[in-house]
C-alpha cells in the first residue's frame, strides 16, 4: 500500500518503505505493530510481492527508513535516497547482503540494522534441547526403542552423563551464548568462552572463563558453535580441534556450517565416538541420499532454530520500536546496528541457509560474536 504524504502543522510525517520479500508482511508485522507506526508515518508498499526497483529508487527520496528482506535495487541504490533516510533495516536475519553498501550508508550517518536479536532466545532454546539430547542419549534411546534393541537402566546410560556440574564452551559469546547461559544456570555449568573481541575481563564479569579452542576442546563437555560465519572464521572449527574430542564430549552447531570443517566433523565423529547435534549444514536442503543422515552420532535438525512464528513476529515488534525510537530523537537498541568497529564480526561472507551468495571481507577481520 502507498499511502499519501500529510503534513501535521509543518511536519511532515516520516515514509516508511516497507518491502519485507522473501518474508510476508503477516508473517513479519502484527497489526498492532503496524498501528503504531502507521500513527506515526506513512508506510510506502507494504506488501508480499517484490517491490519494483524503479519504484523504490523514486520512493526512497523522499524516504525516512527503509525496512527490507533482500537488497534487490541495486548497490547504488542509495544514491538515490534524499536526506531524509535515517535507517535501513533488514529483516531476513542478518547482515550477509552483498549489494547493500552498507559502508556508504553509514558514513552518511544512515543506521544499518539487523533483526538477528530476534533470533537470540529460541535458538538459545533449540540450542539447550540438542545439548540435552546428546548428553542423555534422548535421541539413540528413542531410535533404539523403535528398533525394538533398546537397553535398559545402568546399560543404557553406560555413554550418557548428566548435564548438571558439566563443562560448556562457548565460540562465540555474542548475544545467543548470553540467552544460553541464562538457560544453562539451573545446571550449575562451568562456563568457558572463545571471543578475541570481546577480551576477558569482558567474559569473566558474565562468570565465563576465557579460554583458547585448544584449551575448551580439550576439556569442555559440551560445545556450542555461535561464532557468525565472517572471513576469519571459515573452518575456524578445525579437522585438528575435532579430532581432539572424545566419546563423553559433544558438539552443538547453531550458527553456521561454515564455520565448521563439517566433512571432519561427520567423518571423526564415527572414529572418536563422540556426538554433535546441528541446525545447519553446507548446502541446505541436504540431498535425501546424504551419508549425513546415517550417522548414528549426530542429532540433525532442519534448520529450525529460529524459523517459528513467535520469533518471526518478534522482528516486526523490535522494528517498530527502533523506528519510533529513530523519530523521536531517541536512542536505539532493539536491533543489531553495524559500525566501524563491529563490522569485520557481523558481516557475513558464505552461503546462507537458503543458498544466497554473502559478501567479501578483509582477511584479518576479527573473530566474529553472534
Amino acid at each position: 500500500m502507498t499511502s499519501k504524504l500529510t503534513n501535521l502543522g509543518d511536519v511532515m510525517r516520516p515514509r516508511v518503505i516497507i518491502d519485507p520479500e522473501f518474508r510476508t508482511m503477516d508473517e513479519v508485522f502484527r497489526p498492532d505493530d503496524l498501528g503504531r507506526l502507521g500513527d506515526v508515518a506513512e508506510i510506502v508498499w507494504g506488501k508480499d510481492e517484490p517491490m519494483p526497483t524503479d519504484l523504490f529508487r523514486s520512493e526512497i527520496a523522499q524516504a525516512s527508513a527503509v525496512v527490507f528482506g533482500r537488497w534487490r535495487y541495486g548497490r547504488d541504490a542509495l544514491d538515490h535516497a534524499g536526506p531524509r533516510l535515517r535507517a535501513v533495516l533488514e529483516v531476513a536475519g542478518g547482515h550477509e547482503h552483498e549489494a547493500l553498501d552498507d559502508q556508504s550508508a553509514t558514513r552518511r550517518g544512515i543506521l544499518v540494522g539487523s533483526c538477528a536479536p530476534a533470533f537470540g532466545a529460541v535458538v538459545a532454546e533449540l540450542g539447550l534441547g540438542l545439548a540435552l539430547g546428546m548428553r542423555r542419549g534422548i535421541v539413540e534411546a528413542d531410535r533404539a526403542m523403535r528398533a525394538r534393541s533398546e537397553r535398559w537402566l545402568h546399560e543404557g546410560n553406560r555413554h550418557n552423563g548428566s548435564l548438571f556440574g558439566a563443562t560448556v564452551g562457548f565460540v562465540g559469546c555474542g548475544r545467543i551464548s548470553a540467552h544460553l547461559q541464562k538457560l544453562l544456570a539451573p545446571f550449575g555449568v562451568k562456563l568457558c568462552g572463545y571471543d578475541p573481541p570481546l577480551g576477558a575481563k569482558q567474559l569473566q564479569a558474565r562468570g565465563i572463563a576465557p579460554a583458547t579452542l585448544e584449551e575448551m576442546f580439550a576439556q569442555a563437555d559440551i560445545i556450542f558453535v555461535l561464532a557468525a560465519p565472517s572471513a576469519s572464521a571459515a573452518a575456524m572449527i578445525s579437522r585438528h580441534l575435532i579430532g581432539q574430542l572424545g566419546s563423553h564430549q559433544g558438539l552443538v552447531v547453531l550458527s553456521r556450517a561454515s564455520v565448521v570443517d563439517f566433512e571432519a566433523l561427520v567423518e571423526l565423529s564415527q572414529v572418536n565416538g563422540f556426538r554433535f547435534a546441528t541446525d545447519v549444514y553446507p548446502s541446505e536442503p541436504i540431498g535425501a541420499n546424504d551419508p549425513l543422515r546415517d550417522n548414528e552420532q549426530a542429532i540433525l535438525v532442519p534448520h529450525l532454530a529460529g524459523a517459528i512464528p513467535e520469533a518471526l513476529q518478534q522482528i516486526g515488534t523490535m522494528v517498530v520500536d527502533d523506528l519510533l525510537d529513530i523519530f523521536a530523537g531517541r536512542p536505539v537498541g532493539k536491533l543489531q546496528y553495524l559500525t566501524a568497529k563491529n563490522r569485520a564480526g557481523l558481516v557475513q561472507i558464505t552461503k546462507n541457509s537458503c543458498g544466497k551468495k554473502g559478501r567479501e571481507m578483509p582477511q584479518h577481520a576479527a573473530q566474529p560474536t553472534y
